[in-house]
């Protein structure tokens, strides 16, 4: 059972590494889709990654407004 719930764990882990990295989900659409906040999301990053590519994601999606829907909605609102 405890393995089951591991390997639960890591597909969605994976799931959320997968979106992050995604230029066209945003932080909103993971939170939807894997109930993980943008926070949680960086968290992850980091424990997941290797530190140079942590920086390369980070530099990524601070340089992207699509990444905030409010951001990326033309009125500024969703």
């Amino acid at each position: 059972m405890k393995s089951q719930k591991k390997d639960l764990l890591d597909a969605l882990d994976h799931l959320v590494i997968e979106l992050a990295w995604s230029d066209k989900v945003s932080f909103e659409a993971i939170e939807q889709q894997t109930g993980k906040n943008e926070k949680q999301v960086i968290e992850l990053m980091r424990r997941h990654l290797k530190a140079s590519s942590f920086k390369l994601w980070r530099t990524r999606v601070n340089g992207r407004s699509k990444k905030h829907e409010k951001r990326f909605s033309p009125s500024g609102y969703v």
